[in-house]
């Protein structure tokens, strides 16, 4: 059995007393009173115009290409270093995915490689912020504007991550967030979050996420009933999840400290390992504030990187690598294409491998981990 798994679900301690108010108000099945309180957190601390929790982050990704219009024919321009359900969102739609190269300092996409990859279908474009570390959002901004395309920003891992200042997923015209178990907040094991950043989108949205209804102006008392008016699907997230999201929401910074002193214990240690040429880790733009939602290493290639894995397995620890590269995949090649040359996200994505870390890490599981990554590494 493994000692230290790669992750532990975060856990503050209040969670099943916010669970307990939310299963005395008689209403469970999503937009209410902890779904609210959580809705204005983001809004408060954040500054997003309109935040709508939803299922997970696919769904909130799958709610951004109903309320971009996206249609059969039209592209949109995206890493190949992600997510499925970055892709997955688009093509349901029917768009055809342009993959472009990443940076290898980030992993993000490289943003010099966006303007020669549009074409006259080009309908929009999403970048993903890697490991809560920011895309170049000003040059992809001012792309976007250039050619009148929307942005969407994939930030399921982001959350509390910022860029010049700006919270990651109000910077593009909508954002999308992640409470998965893995991910830094939680909603229970599974949800997101949609952020519309343009007046203009916040009244359909609400309506694409109520069935296509306008159920949520009926319950505000703006209509006096509600009916169907477009097309949508099922995107609430139930109180529950919203009450243990909420739990965690108030202990945000103190969740972001933890993670922080545990990711910098890694950067600290592993920095003398990269000065030697040994392995690289990860970068920071000076114009980013990141999140710690993950840490990774770059061994040298593929097979060193298996044994690594192996070893630390052996030793009762779990290491993970990260994305097989869309592209390469059958669905990849059947929905997109990737635009220009794969210089680096093969490449890299087949280097990386990410070390445990969770909030409720003891300091003794992080000294096992980092003693035994250095013992393994030392025999390289």
């Amino acid at each position: 059995m493994l000692a230290i798994p790669f992750n532990k679900p975060p856990i503050v301690g209040t969670e099943l007393d916010y669970i307990q108010q939310a299963m005395q108000t008689d209403k469970l099945s999503g937009d209410g009173k902890f779904t609210r309180l959580c809705e204005q957190w983001f809004t408060q601390q954040f500054g997003s115009l309109k935040v709508l929790l939803t299922p997970s982050c696919t769904a909130a990704l799958e709610m951004a290409a109903i309320l971009l219009d996206i249609q059969d024919g039209d592209e949109v321009i995206m890493p190949s270093y992600t997510f499925v359900s970055t892709a997955n969102a688009f093509v349901l739609r029917g768009a055809k995915i342009v993959f472009v190269d990443i940076r290898p300092d980030t992993m993000n996409i490289d943003e010099t490689k966006i303007e020669q990859a549009l074409t006259s279908k080009t309908k929009a474009i999403v970048p993903v912020h890697y490991a809560g570390v920011a895309c170049e959002m000003d040059t992809i901004m001012a792309i976007a504007k250039k050619h009148n395309l929307c942005v969407v920003e994939d930030a399921a891992q982001g959350v509390m991550a910022s860029y010049k200042g700006r919270k990651l997923g109000t910077i593009g015209h909508i954002g999308c967030y992640s409470f998965h178990e893995t991910k830094n907040y939680t909603s229970g094991g599974e949800g997101g979050a949609i952020l519309i950043n343009q007046p203009e989108l916040v009244e359909r949205a609400e309506i694409i996420r109520e069935k296509g209804t306008n159920r949520h102006q009926f319950f505000r008392g703006q209509v006096d009933k509600y009916t169907w008016r477009d097309i949508g699907s099922s995107f609430l997230m139930s109180e529950l999840q919203s009450a243990y999201l909420y739990a965690q929401l108030l202990q945000a910074e103190k969740i972001n400290q933890k993670r922080l002193a545990i990711w910098n214990r890694y950067y600290n240690t592993f920095l003398s390992v990269a000065s030697q040429g040994r392995v690289e880790i990860p970068h920071i733009p000076v114009q980013c504030e990141h999140n710690a939602h993950l840490f990774f290493l770059k061994l040298r290639d593929t097979q060193a990187r298996a044994n690594f894995i192996q070893k630390m397995q052996e030793q009762g620890i779990l290491t993970v690598f990260h994305y097989i590269p869309l592209h390469s995949s059958p669905a990849g090649e059947k929905f997109g294409y990737f635009n220009g040359e794969d210089i680096f996200t093969s490449l890299e994505s087949e280097r990386l491998v990410r070390l445990p870390l969770f909030y409720n890490m003891t300091d003794d599981e992080l000294e096992q981990i980092i003693q035994t990554a250095l013992a393994i590494l030392d025999n390289e």
